[in-house]
């Protein structure tokens, strides 16, 4: 069922460009995975914005190329074993600097190189972003004071070990298994740092400084690999297109649930993939419209 205060996205002018619909930035890939930020990067597209930019380390990013033609790649400096090198950085910089929204982390690798690229896009990235994936790796080795200190509005997408990595603990270890005191905790790191969490996994909860929401769609279909690639897209997209960093959260892990329990209907959750969902997309975001 549609929750009656999900947020919806505003109706495109009659004369829009694809300049007016946003430009999403995914920042990923390394050797062996350049397929993340390209699932990324195609639900950006999938899920409104106008344009989206894929920057990869220059290993990659002919393959990163052949996922979709409607995806703009670039290629940037890279260490031997494919992922973003140091130098990097300026190039980054330089391409962001164009987004509306930035999504970081699908794919990257966890070299030194990155993670001082993924802490240096935390902390001075005036656009909202989010981060995933092996950013989420490079966070949890800052302190809790460096993760407050961002220029921009911040949302995080971590799975339970995710999270509790980011709290200090065993990603595989009993905290990620206690959901109910990994909201807890949660939602004081959404508070103390100011930013926006959705915890993914069974009711993903959507939390920051002092709401909270509880997803209802979903299914355990979903646990395969690519579907978390896939949220950090759609997420990308809505903040390009204007939403709120906690209503954008709130949408597009609806939809993404959506798209995923339309995905099981069909194929069953057994053989749906996160490609599956990309193709199903449409239909949360046609509802949330109608």
């Amino acid at each position: 069922m549609l929750p009656t205060d999900l947020p919806r996205l505003a109706d495109r002018r009659s004369d829009a460009s694809k300049r007016d619909c946003g430009r999403v930035a995914v920042v990923g890939g390394a050797a062996g995975m350049a397929g993340a930020p390209a699932l990324t990067a195609m639900a950006a597209l999938k899920s409104g914005a106008g344009l989206v930019e894929l920057l990869v380390p220059e290993t990659v990013v002919t393959i990163a190329a052949g996922f979709d033609p409607c995806v703009m790649t670039c290629g940037l400096p890279a260490r031997d074993e494919g992922t973003f090198a140091s130098d990097a950085m300026a190039g980054i910089a330089a391409r962001v600097a164009r987004a509306d929204a930035v999504a970081v982390g699908p794919g990257i690798g966890r070299s030194d190189a990155v993670r001082r690229i993924v802490a240096e896009l935390w902390r001075s990235l005036p656009q909202p972003a989010v981060f995933d994936a092996d950013a989420l790796f490079a966070l949890a080795t800052l302190d809790r004071a460096a993760l407050a200190t961002h220029a921009g509005p911040r949302i995080l997408t971590p799975h339970a070990g995710e999270m509790a990595r980011l709290l200090g603990a065993d990603p595989g270890g009993p905290l990620a298994a206690d959901r109910t005191r990994l909201e807890r905790e949660a939602a004081a790191v959404a508070t103390a740092a100011d930013v926006v969490i959705v915890l993914k996994g069974p009711g993903s909860l959507v939390v920051d400084r002092g709401r909270r929401s509880r997803n209802e769609t979903g299914n355990p279909g979903m646990a395969t690999a690519g579907t978390g690639d896939v949220l950090t897209g759609v997420v990308a997209a809505l903040l390009a297109q204007g939403l709120a960093p906690f209503a954008a959260a709130r949408l597009a892990t609806w939809v993404h649930g959506r798209a995923g329990d339309v995905a099981a209907a069909d194929l069953g959750q057994v053989s749906m993939t996160a490609r599956d969902l990309l193709d199903r997309l449409h239909v949360g975001l046609r509802e949330v419209a109608a």
